[in-house]
């Protein structure tokens, strides 16, 4: 877990009579983290700066810069007074092709999606989910009852986003925390690639709202079913649909969505 940072003593509760009281509690980390690819400035990420390794190797993987795991190598983690720089080489990727995909990067605004290549790229199918069976409902609600065991910084500052790889009885093998809900889960995918855990063998369960880039990402990373605490945008549901990913969404401790079927 990475340091937390603690609230300013001057920090103080408000009460609805305007009574006040002093609160001394932490935030949740958060730092830009630079991704460098083959000696490339990719992305800066504001992120947690912790399981950095899984994260530049997973944004590699859901980005569709590598094909799998072991492609991405020398991964070098480096703290300076500004952040954090993540480098790491990614054998498969020729040099024209990542200068290419960082100009389309430039392209992109902090509103979303900008300019044709970027729509064309939004709506390019998705590659299809293998095959596989229907969930096992009760796998879903176990996970919901162990989740917050997995999640040591939320729990701390009440910030903090989860992904979780869980297996079909409902047991969470693996989970990864972030202040930001794609980095938790590009954190995740990095951590079962690097761990050889092949995510159609289970379910990935997320806390974060379902919008269509958590779909993707699911979908890149191998993964049959998502199942995620909050409702999916149309896009989301649409793109899972298509593509044959099993979502379920708004997932309580007595109730789940079936958005999309097995």
């Amino acid at each position: 877990m990475a340091r937390l940072i603690t609230t300013p003593a001057e920090l103080v509760a408000i009460r609805p009579d305007g009574s006040t009281r002093p609160v001394s509690r932490p935030f949740a980390p958060e730092v830009p983290v630079a991704l460098e690819y083959n000696g490339l400035s990719y992305a800066v990420m504001m992120a947690s700066p912790f399981s950095l390794e899984d994260f530049v190797t997973g944004f590699a993987l859901t980005e569709g810069l590598a094909p799998q795991a072991d492609h991405v190598t020398g991964i070098d983690i480096v703290e300076t007074d500004l952040g954090w720089i993540a480098r790491a080489t990614i054998t498969s990727l020729a040099l024209e092709k990542l200068q290419e995909r960082v100009r389309t990067r430039v392209a992109e605004s902090s509103c979303g999606l900008c300019g044709i290549d970027n729509l064309e790229a939004v709506a390019r199918p998705l590659p299809p989910v293998q095959s596989h069976g229907p969930l096992d409902p009760t796998a879903i609600f176990t996970a919901l009852a162990g989740l917050r065991d997995h999640q040591p910084g939320n729990r701390a500052t009440g910030g903090m986003h989860a992904a979780a790889f869980v297996g079909p009885d409902g047991s969470i093998e693996l989970a990864r925390e972030d202040v930001g809900r794609h980095n938790a889960l590009d954190k995740l995918v990095g951590a079962m690639a690097r761990a050889g855990l092949d995510p159609a063998q289970g379910f990935i369960l997320s806390t974060a709202r379902c919008s269509y880039e958590i779909v993707e990402k699911a979908v890149r990373a191998g993964a049959t079913t998502l199942v995620t605490i909050s409702v999916p945008t149309s896009m989301a549901a649409a793109r899972a649909q298509t593509a044959g990913l099993s979502l379920y969404a708004l997932a309580r401790p007595d109730e789940v969505l079936r958005v999309t079927p097995a």
